[in-house]
């Protein structure tokens, strides 16, 4: 299992949780931005700079994945196109994307999306908190420990 992660928006603490994951398991982990981010000095983790531009991030990401590769991205269209590819998807938030509830994110993500661009404000999502953060750890070691 390699893991991918769309860096451009995930919180520091995630970044943080997963340096910590690969360190401790030697799983390799890629951070994938249009930005430049520090990543420790460490064989097994890496950072892809791509070039400025929609999408461009979450297009090498998905150019990237194999099958049974975890991916961390909040982005459902990716996540669509990894679940296709065989992969796996965890939101920063701990959200678990397969299969069984992509089509229905998809929908939703379209939907609002539709909205948003009528005028209708349908506000944000709330703030990234500890009880988000605590849940992404949890999946992160389930999804982890069925690998082995």
């Amino acid at each position: 299992m390699h893991i991918w992660v769309d860096a451009d928006a995930c919180p520091a603490v995630i970044k943080e949780i997963l340096i910590r994951a690969s360190r401790r398991t030697s799983l390799p982990l890629t951070f994938i931005a249009n930005h430049a981010i520090k990543v420790p000095a460490d064989n097994q983790i890496q950072f892809i700079q791509v070039a400025s531009g929609f999408d461009m991030a979450d297009d090498e990401i998905a150019r990237r994945v194999q099958m049974k590769d975890l991916v961390i991205t909040a982005d459902i269209p990716l996540a669509n196109d990894v679940i296709d590819r065989g992969g796996i998807c965890l939101s920063p938030r701990g959200e678990l994307m397969d299969k069984s509830n992509i089509a229905a994110r998809l929908t939703m993500r379209n939907f609002m999306d539709t909205m948003r661009s009528s005028g209708v404000d349908t506000g944000g999502q709330n703030a990234f908190n500890h009880r988000d953060r605590m849940q992404f750890a949890n999946q992160l070691d389930k999804i982890i420990q069925s690998s082995f």
